[in-house]
């Protein structure tokens, strides 16, 4: 037997080995994660730019890391890679209808994108896919639902929501006498308006760092 084998042997009995419980605990604190915020929803109206939100995260930190946007799982639109977070993203490639407005410089690593003129075809699942080289490839993904409706829809700052309340109150006027009084009825068109496109505006999710933080929130 050779030298120092009993003494390697009771030194490796003193090592964990690798599939120890805590060492699992220990790499999934470390993976990556991706979320497109508090909503994986989004309603756009026809014909207007609309923000798709996505952040990554990772304990480890990043390097040379890629990101990429998909279109109903195949169809590419945004490529672009981050070579550490002391600097911001660079484009790869692009659909001309998609603008980055994301940044990785500042407190989230937010790489969200809008999408610009808004079409019916649009409508569909929007998947943000992250790989980084840092941690063995890890690749992690979240998906946003785009729905698109018609301008003549009921559509708050439209114009056309005066113009629909202002005739269901008029409506009401001869409608009887168990009809709502004009005020009540435009009230009430107003509201149902209101409450059925709550959704269009998908700056809800709050995502720092882009151009979703323009509008500031309404006050109570």
């Amino acid at each position: 037997m050779p030298k120092g084998t009993r003494g390697d042997k009771a030194l490796a009995s003193l090592s964990p080995p690798l599939s120890l419980p805590g060492l699992h605990v220990l790499a999934i604190a470390f993976a990556l994660e991706v979320s497109v915020g508090k909503t994986n929803t989004v309603t756009a109206l026809n014909n207007s730019n609309v923000l798709l939100p996505c952040v990554f995260s990772t304990c480890i930190g990043f390097q040379d890391l890629v990101f990429t946007w998909y279109f109903n799982s195949t169809e590419l639109i945004y490529h672009g890679k981050i070579k550490n977070k002391a600097s911001e993203p660079t484009r790869i490639w692009h659909n001309p209808r998609v603008e980055f407005v994301g940044s990785t410089t500042k407190k989230d690593n937010n790489i969200s994108i809008v999408l610009n003129n808004v079409e019916f075809s649009d409508a569909g699942k929007y998947t943000c896919h992250v790989k980084n080289p840092k941690e063995r490839n890890a690749q992690h993904n979240a998906t946003i639902f785009l729905t698109v409706v018609h301008k003549s829809e009921c559509w708050p700052g439209s114009g056309l929501l005066e113009i629909e309340c202002g005739g269901a109150a008029g409506g009401s006027r001869g409608a009887g006498s168990g009809a709502l009084p004009a005020a009540r009825a435009l009230s009430l068109c107003r509201k149902e308006c209101l409450v059925s496109s709550s959704g269009n505006d998908n700056t809800e999710n709050g995502l720092a760092g882009s151009k979703a933080e323009q509008k500031a929130p309404p006050k109570a």
